[in-house]
């Protein structure tokens, strides 16, 4: 054999698991978005802002009714005969158990943004109040119940309509495990040509920006731990060490494979998360916490309604734009990552199992895990000599160390936290990983290992390149102002995914008893 045929040779073997367009493709917008927010930090920042904040603006009524009416949907679903159809069909049965599904769905969903945001929103609410009086006992409710909202039932609603819709399309009509998928029962057979490939070329990019963006403030959190122990200052080569080391370690993982690396790893995760949850509760005010996660969530029930299509049309109103409508911004270009995963790991659930597991449970574990956390903080603050909302209002990155260093056993509970943050990280750029090469393998669930070392190398390189260029902050605002577009693919989804779920046979029968 001629070195010709053995290059075609192995070009055709490359490409035997892979969707050039979607892959090329992807690779070379991440390229752009790298290169101008490295190279072109000021004006990227400034454009990838005004953009973020134009969509809030204007869209804002837009996305106050789309990310309330997923939330309406997944209830509706719930309730609906539907409930009883099986992802993978009636003898499927679930591929992962239930600890390690749970396990796996909070570490890619919230897992991260948790840990660097629990402590200091619910203490920047406070501090900041909407409507209560700033630092008053009712501003402590209304923070607690913001937070709720932000992190909750609809941030959670938003991930399980694409989820459910990529889920069926994959195991129950042997739809591609992508997001072109969902487009089939509304475009037919044009979900393959260039419409597929450019969904799924924004959904790889946006998963890619979103993690890199994570790497880059995960480093700067663990660089915070680092300075408790050895006074090692915040420096841009010490984090990016750190990414190299964070990044190293969700390769082996990726090697393993899910079963190996990545559920193991979600596990271990979740068990000392849970260790530290339990350390602050009971090191901590624990009547209060417990009194306020009870009241807070009566509070935030009440308010539901209202917070859910909430909208201050007067002028110069920035708060919603600063905090409600970037975060559903967020969630929102946060979804094809969240949602392809959940969608991977979820094959024998009942859409019953699926909607419970991944809406409420969640939801339940992030209230008690705020009201912990960011209880804690309110307590310290409001009771204590620990200047920790000057810390919040001063490095968020440090808010979680400064809430530890009030507490009893200080160091021994710094270490743990710094082994939660880094294994949410490692975690965050697995399944990352797993998502842009399944995509950009046109679906394929068991994906080569190769084509997912190189997205896991290259997730950590474009949050290495950023950081030294200082572009994190235009590239997070770039992959926030994705959701808009993606909100398009969203509403498709959920049209879809009500026509696909009531014609399924399951359903079907279910409907003729």
């Amino acid at each position: 054999m001629n070195t010709s045929e053995q290059a075609n040779g192995a070009w055709a073997r490359l490409t035997a698991h892979m969707k050039p367009a979607v892959f090329f493709g992807s690779a070379l917008v991440v390229v752009m978005f790298v290169l101008t927010g490295g190279l072109l930090t000021e004006r990227a920042a400034a454009f990838f802002q005004a953009t973020q904040e134009g969509t809030a603006e204007y869209f804002g009524w837009y996305y106050v009714l789309v990310v309330t009416g997923f939330l309406i949907l997944a209830l509706a679903l719930l309730a609906s005969r539907v409930r009883h159809v099986r992802l993978g069909g009636r003898e499927a049965e679930p591929e992962f158990s239930l600890f390690g599904w749970f396990a796996m769905l909070f570490a890619a969903g919230m897992g991260i943004g948790l840990v660097y945001f629990g402590v200091a929103e619910p203490l920047l609410h406070y501090a900041t109040s909407l409507r209560a009086e700033p630092r008053s006992d009712a501003a402590m409710f209304e923070a607690m119940a913001i937070a709720y909202f932000h992190w909750g039932l609809h941030a959670w609603a938003v991930y399980v309509v694409l989820a459910l819709a990529i889920a069926h399309a994959h195991y129950n009509r042997d739809l591609p495990l992508a997001p072109r998928s969902v487009l089939e029962p509304l475009i037919g057979r044009h979900y393959q040509g260039p419409i597929g490939d450019g969904v799924d070329i924004l959904c790889t990019v946006g998963t890619l920006l979103g993690v890199a963006t994570s790497l880059g403030l995960g480093a700067m959190q663990i660089n915070a731990s680092l300075d408790v122990f050895f006074g090692w200052p915040s420096t841009t080569w010490l984090q990016v060490t750190i990414i190299g080391v964070i990044t190293a370690i969700a390769t082996i993982s990726v090697v393993a494979g899910v079963h190996q690396g990545l559920r193991r790893l979600s596990e271990l995760n979740i068990g000392l998360a849970g260790l530290l949850l339990l350390f602050v509760l009971l090191a901590g005010p624990t009547l209060y916490v417990v009194e306020l996660f009870v009241s807070s969530i009566g509070y935030y029930v009440q308010q539901l309604p209202r917070m859910s299509f909430f909208l201050d049309p007067s002028a110069g109103a920035d708060w919603q734009v600063t905090w409600t409508l970037f975060y559903w911004g967020w969630w929102i270009s946060w979804s094809p990552f969240v949602a392809i995963f959940v969608a991977r790991v979820s094959r024998g659930r009942t859409v019953l199992e699926f909607i419970l597991g991944v809406l409420l449970v969640p939801t339940l574990v992030t209230f008690f895990w705020l009201a912990v956390f960011g209880g804690t903080g309110l307590w310290l603050e409001r009771t204590t000599e620990t200047a920790i909302l000057a810390a919040v209002e001063d490095d968020v990155s440090t808010s979680l160390q400064t809430l530890l260093a009030g507490l009893p056993l200080a160091g021994i509970s710094t270490v743990i936290a710094t082994l939660v943050i880094a294994l949410f990280f490692v975690t965050s750029s697995d399944s990352g990983s797993l998502v842009d090469d399944m995509v950009t393998a046109g679906g394929d669930p068991h994906p080569p290992k190769a084509q997912r070392v190189f997205w896991a190398i290259s997730e950590g390189a474009a949050a290495v390149t950023l950081l030294i260029l200082g572009g994190l902050t235009a590239i997070r605002n770039a992959a926030i102002s994705l959701g808009l577009p993606m909100s398009a693919l969203l509403v498709a989804a959920a049209i879809a995914l009500w026509r696909t779920l009531h014609a399924d046979p399951m359903a079907q029968r279910r409907a003729s008893r």
